[in-house]
C-alpha cells in the first residue's frame, strides 16, 4: 500500500517503521515542513500536519495485511509546527472489533519531542 502512495510521497512523507503487535498494527512516519506547507501565520498548515497523521494512521490499520481505509477521524492541535521542524507521527491501532477499529497518532516535533497533534482514527477492513 505504502509503495502506492503517491499522495504521501508527494508531502515528503517517509516511513520509519510499521510492525504488528499483540494483532495490532503500528507505525512511525516523518515529514519536514516546507515553505509550501505553511499557511498566512508562517506555521504548519493544519492540514499537512492532519495529512501526515492520516497518513501514518493508514499504515498501521493495513500493517496485518487486511486491506483498511478510514471511516472518520478527529485531530486536536496542540502547538504549533514551525517552518523547517521534522515531524515524527507514531500510530498505534487501539482496538479491533469486527471489520471496525480505533488508532491514536501522535505528532511530535523531532528536535525537542513536543506533542504538535493528537489524531484518533476510525477504520473500516473491506470486504475480502
Amino acid at each position: 500500500m505504502w509503495r502506492s502512495d503517491d499522495a504521501s510521497a508527494a508531502l515528503g512523507i517517509e516511513l520509519l517503521d510499521i510492525g504488528v503487535d499483540d494483532g495490532l498494527g503500528y507505525a512511525r512516519t516523518r515529514m519536514t515542513v516546507t515553505a509550501r506547507q505553511v499557511n498566512g501565520h508562517n506555521i504548519a498548515h493544519g492540514g499537512f500536519i492532519f495529512a501526515l497523521a492520516d497518513s501514518t494512521f493508514a499504515v498501521a490499520c493495513n500493517a496485518s495485511g487486511r486491506p483498511t481505509v478510514a471511516s472518520g477521524a478527529e485531530i486536536d492541535f496542540i502547538t504549533p509546527g514551525n517552518l523547517g521542524d521534522v515531524l515524527v507521527a507514531d500510530a498505534r491501532e487501539r482496538t479491533t472489533y469486527g471489520r471496525s477499529g480505533i488508532t491514536d497518532v501522535t505528532v511530535r516535533r523531532e528536535s525537542d519531542a513536543e506533542i504538535v497533534a493528537e489524531f484518533r482514527g476510525r477504520s473500516r477492513s473491506l470486504r475480502s
